[in-house]
């Protein structure tokens, strides 16, 4: 049974969410504030994260930002919830290592089936490594099996969206990749995100492959993509 943690301070919404995802057969736990939900995620087995941004004693920016800086949370789904419909709200979401996110008020089906493409589309680290699992070019490594990015050897961390999206382009080098095909790299094609937000993840990615930070190149109105190389 897949564990999913929901961190949410109006206890409306956090209940709603919780009934709706235990009738659809998920176990899930509730919190109302960012510390003792940052605690929770830290402490147990977690599938998918539903986390408010606006939250009392730890917002969900910090929340975010801690678990992504934990090796054993890196991959772990996060839907972000957000009062502000601005994009530059949306935007710094994702930008701290959040996947996907909505807007409220939202539709409870639609927040659902966000969940079951984000469970989806993950696959467990520990299954049994096969041949295409891992993509080399140059010093740069994806170990798809165990979600790892590698240059000269040193792992880089990525959260779930950036490692799709740097994988989608490390498999295709010198080709260029529209912001949709990285959409639906990202996503599965069953996602909702705008095109700015795949800027937002290749800024994230370039900041930290830090020298080698060059081998994504952006191919102006056309896309980005991995640089040849020699």
């Amino acid at each position: 049974m897949k564990h999913i943690l929901v961190i949410e301070d109006d206890p409306d919404i956090r209940e709603l969410l919780g009934y709706n995802l235990t009738r659809e057969g998920f176990e899930v736990s509730l919190c109302s504030n960012g510390q003792e939900g940052l605690e929770r995620a830290l402490s147990r087995k977690v599938d998918l994260l539903i986390l408010d941004l606006m939250l009392p004693l730890m917002n969900g920016i910090e929340v975010c930002k801690k678990l992504r800086e934990n090796p054993d949370k890196r991959s772990l789904p996060i839907i972000m919830l957000t009062a502000k419909s601005e994009e530059t709200d949306i935007v710094f979401g994702l930008g701290v290592g959040a996947d996907d996110y909505m807007i409220k008020p939202f539709g409870v089906k639609e927040l659902i089936a966000r969940v079951y493409t984000r469970l989806r589309t993950m696959k467990s680290p520990e299954a049994p490594q096969a041949e295409g699992d891992v993509v080399r070019q140059g010093e740069v490594e994806v170990d798809r099996a165990r979600f790892q990015v590698k240059v000269g050897g040193l792992q880089v961390a990525m959260t779930l969206a950036e490692f799709r999206l740097f994988d989608a382009l490390i498999s295709r080098p010198g080709i260029v990749l529209s912001r949709d095909r990285l959409l639906d790299a990202v996503t599965g094609g069953e996602g909702v995100l705008i095109d700015r937000n795949i800027d937002v993840h290749v800024r994230s990615i370039r900041k930290k492959l830090g020298e080698s930070r060059d081998l994504i190149q952006t191919v102006r109105g056309l896309g980005y993509k991995f640089r040849e190389l020699q």
